[in-house]
């Protein structure tokens, strides 16, 4: 095996060292210092750690488990390949695309001996109930995930896995048609629940269910959709904890659908008193702002497929970026 080829070019510099009497004439990997090790292998992603370095000895293998390289596992340049069908759950997946990424899980979830704080899946990396419960029973200590697609989970799948993340504070998904069961599940199994990322549209029938399950519910963002101002004023009035709000570069509009679409041009009195008791009350209507025209154009159903690789990652809030 070429260990020249696992080590980035920014740390394949050695130092000469001069042997003294008696010295081996060979230098073991296995004898690097395992802190530097540790912080060498903290410059490799995901797939680099998982693509055999753990095999090469045993001191290899522990620094590999060290848990500063486990706090995160981001799967963000991971996607499905994957077809649109006309049916539930409206994507098909290659059986190879599912087979490659249940064998990124397996090896980073054992190399990671339950450590993950932080899990972050790409918007079109289309998750089964099957990986999603078995990525769940090995990340115990969960505090946040990120994951914008759930077109292949189940209500049972998901809510599942929430009730194996008591820990969970902070959560990033879509916007789903009935999402009161899945708010009651963290309502009743992640008592630190704190933060909310909908990524998506907010109607007032969902801004109702945060409402009635998550009322001290503290951060929320709604960017880069189309919300209206029943559904805000809903969120204001109700989520009476709440110390930030983020609904930056959203197409906000008088009357819930299926009302004619009459889009405000800035916000009114009666809701910026009820922003005033926020912390942060994040918003932009600019018309020469390029997001709040993307928005607009994609009439509040953001097709981030059009824009920047990294653009979904973007959030005002800095807890939620990516």
């Amino acid at each position: 095996m070429d260990l020249g080829a696992f080590i980035p070019k920014n740390h394949r510099r050695f130092e000469p060292f001069v042997m003294e009497e008696g010295d081996s004439p060979i230098r073991r990997w296995e004898d690097l210092d395992i802190d530097i090790l540790v912080k060498i292998l903290q410059s490799f992603d995901i797939f680099e750690l998982s693509a055999g370095l753990a095999h090469v000895c045993s001191t290899w293998r522990l620094a590999c488990r060290d848990q500063l390289l486990w706090k995160t596992l981001d799967l963000s340049v991971l996607k499905s390949n994957f077809i649109k069908i006309p049916f539930e759950p409206y994507v098909y997946v290659d059986c190879q695309s599912d087979k490659t990424l249940t064998s990124l899980l397996k090896i980073c979830l054992n190399l990671s001996s339950g450590n993950i704080l932080t899990l972050i899946f790409h918007y079109k990396l289309y998750v089964s109930d099957n990986q999603l419960t078995y990525t769940a029973e090995r990340c115990p200590r969960l505090k946040r995930l990120v994951m914008p697609a759930w077109n292949r989970i189940k209500k049972t799948g998901i809510c599942r896995a929430i009730r194996m993340w008591e820990d969970l504070e902070s959560l990033t998904m879509p916007s789903i048609a009935n999402p009161p069961y899945v708010m009651e599940e963290i309502a009743r199994s992640c008592k630190n629940f704190a933060e909310l990322k909908i990524m998506g549209p907010c109607d007032i029938f969902f801004a109702s269910t945060l409402v009635s399950f998550l009322p001290n519910l503290k951060v929320l963002s709604v960017r880069c959709t189309i919300l209206s101002k029943p559904a805000l004023l809903t969120i204001l009035d109700g989520l009476t904890k709440l110390e930030v709000l983020n609904i930056s570069h959203c197409v906000i509009t008088e009357d819930p659908p299926p009302a004619p679409k009459k889009i405000l041009a800035e916000l009114d009195e009666s809701i910026l008193e009820k922003t005033s008791r926020l912390c942060e009350f994040l918003t932009c209507m600019s018309d020469s702002c390029i997001m709040c025209q993307r928005t607009r154009n994609d009439e509040g159903l953001m097709r981030w497929y059009k824009y920047e690789e990294d653009f979904w990652k973007v959030d005002e809030v800095k807890s939620l970026a990516i």
